[in-house]
């Protein structure tokens, strides 16, 4: 029998979680996913290490923002030449991409270190309700079951 306690392979396993984004509000479950991402939610968390789940997130075009932001919430990046600061807001973002707002406050709440893209390719966002990960899944979290 083993005796071994704690950094076993079990304990690192990596579980998938499926979260319903439908009418939720995207900070509070941007938090959440984070965590999940991090692997804070398991006993062995420790910061240097990759201990962090799997998360597929459904019908992300279908996210809520609270308050006026959906028109004021600026998303800004520059292309490096002279003048070149872009600005694009939430509705215009939505509409190009309705993962990628969802997806930029993920990755504003991990830690800023060599293992967050790491845990960003461990995050599968989808706009609709189908995802090829159905076999993958064990925990589900706002999902209706058929």
């Amino acid at each position: 029998m083993s005796q071994a306690i704690g950094n076993t392979a079990l304990a690192y396993a990596r579980v998938w979680h499926v979260v319903d984004a439908k009418q939720r509000v995207m900070g509070r479950l941007a938090t959440n996913i984070a965590t999940t991402l991090m692997g804070k939610h398991k006993p062995i968390y420790d910061p240097a290490a990759d201990c962090g789940d799997y998360v597929v997130v459904l019908n992300a075009k279908e996210i809520l923002v609270s308050g006026k932001k959906a028109e004021q919430k600026l998303y800004r990046h520059h292309t490096m030449h002279p003048g070149g600061l872009k600005e694009i807001n939430f509705n215009d973002l939505q509409a190009k991409d309705a993962t990628e707002p969802l997806r930029k406050a993920i990755s504003g709440m991990l830690p800023k270190n060599k293992l967050r893209q790491v845990r960003m390719d461990r995050l599968k966002i989808f706009e609709g309700a189908e995802h090829p990960y159905g076999a993958n899944i064990i925990i589900q979290h706002g999902v209706k079951k058929d």
